[in-house]
C-alpha cells in the first residue's frame, strides 16, 4: 500500500481576550484544529472502477491516511493492508477542499462489503452511532475472534506511570489543551506509539491504521490507553484490532463495559492519581502488586 495524503497543520493561532480575574488582555492562543474528513473507497473490477463515500468524520488534520485505513479495518470493510493499493487526498472531479476528501482506492479485484456491519458510517467528533446489533456483528467480521489468550501480568506500578508516559507524547494537547489521544504501550511501560485528535475514536482509527500498515495486528500482547472515557465504540475498535486491554483515564459506559465482558477484554477506568477501576478483568490476566 502507498499513501501520497498531504500533511496538514492541527494546530491553529488565534487572537483572543483572556480574562484573569478582573482584568483582561489580549493575547495570541493555540487551539486544535476541527474539519470534516470524507472518506471514499475506490473500486475497480475488470477495468472498471466505481466510487463510493464511506463516511464523514470530524477530525484533527494529519495521519489521514492512517486514519481512512484504520477506520476501514475497524468497520470491517478490510482485514489487511495489501487490499488497499493506494491512499489519497482529494478527487480528479474535486478540487476545492481537496484536502478534507480522502480516497482508498482498493486493490484490484477487491470489493469491501460495505454492509458488514449494522452501523451507520456518520460519526462526529463527540461519538459514534452504535448500538447493541453492533456486537453480534464484530463476532461475525473481526478476524481476530478466535485468538487463543495468553496469560499475563500487570504491574500496578507500570499502569500509575502510564498517564503521564502519554501526555509526555501528547504535543497537540500540551499546545492546545483541546485534544485526545490514544496510546500502544508493551507490557514493560514502554510507548509504541500514539495518535492525537479532537475525535478520540478517530485518534483511535488513526492508532490502529498504523498498525496495520507496519504490520503490528493483532495487539494481543499490547495495552491500548485512551486520554479520555471509554466508550462502547473505542471498545468495538479495539475488539476489531486484537486489543485485549484497555486502560481509559476516564470512565467507560455501560455498554462498553457489556462488550469488554463479552469479549473478555480487561477495562480498566479512571486510571490516574494511582488509583484505576476495574470493571472487568480478563480470565488470562493478573493484576501484581494488589493488597487484598
Amino acid at each position: 500500500m502507498k499513501s501520497n495524503a498531504l500533511h496538514n497543520t492541527s494546530i491553529k493561532h488565534i487572537d483572543l481576550v483572556k480574562v484573569t480575574d478582573h482584568s483582561q488582555e489580549w493575547i495570541t492562543d493555540c487551539i486544535s484544529v476541527e474539519e470534516p474528513l470524507e472518506i471514499r473507497i475506490r473500486t475497480t473490477v475488470d477495468g472498471l472502477a466505481a466510487n463510493k463515500n464511506i463516511s464523514v468524520t470530524m477530525r484533527t488534520p494529519g495521519n489521514d491516511a492512517e486514519l481512512a485505513t484504520g477506520f476501514l479495518f475497524t468497520e470491517g470493510l478490510i482485514s489487511e493492508a495489501s487490499q488497499i493499493q493506494s491512499v489519497d487526498h482529494g478527487d480528479a472531479l474535486c478540487t476545492r477542499n481537496s484536502h478534507n476528501i480522502i480516497v482508498v482506492e482498493l486493490s484490484d479485484g477487491f470489493v469491501a462489503e460495505t454492509t458488514a456491519l449494522d452501523r451507520n458510517f456518520y460519526t462526529t467528533s463527540s461519538c459514534g452511532v452504535c448500538g447493541k446489533g453492533s456486537i453480534a456483528a464484530i463476532k461475525t467480521v473481526s478476524i481476530f475472534r478466535d485468538l487463543v489468550p495468553e496469560f499475563r501480568v500487570l504491574s500496578c506500578d507500570i499502569l500509575y506511570a502510564l498517564p503521564d508516559r502519554l501526555r509526555a507524547a501528547q504535543g497537540n494537547f500540551t499546545a492546545t489543551g483541546g485534544i485526545h489521544a490514544a496510546g500502544l504501550f508493551d507490557l514493560h511501560g514502554q510507548l509504541i506509539a500514539s495518535r492525537e485528535d479532537v475525535g478520540r475514536h478517530n485518534a483511535l482509527d488513526k492508532l490502529i491504521g498504523h498498525a496495520l500498515i507496519a504490520d503490528l495486528l493483532p495487539l494481543q500482547r499490547q495495552l491500548l490507553l485512551l486520554s479520555g472515557r471509554a466508550s462502547f465504540e473505542l471498545v468495538q475498535k479495539a475488539a476489531m484490532a486484537g486489543i485485549s486491554i484497555i486502560a481509559a483515564i476516564g470512565a467507560p459506559s455501560s455498554l462498553a463495559i457489556e462488550l469488554a465482558k463479552e469479549f473478555d477484554i480487561t477495562l480498566l477506568g479512571f486510571l490516574r492519581d494511582h488509583r484505576f477501576n476495574i470493571y472487568h478483568l480478563g480470565n488470562n490476566i493478573e493484576i501484581e502488586g494488589l493488597i487484598v
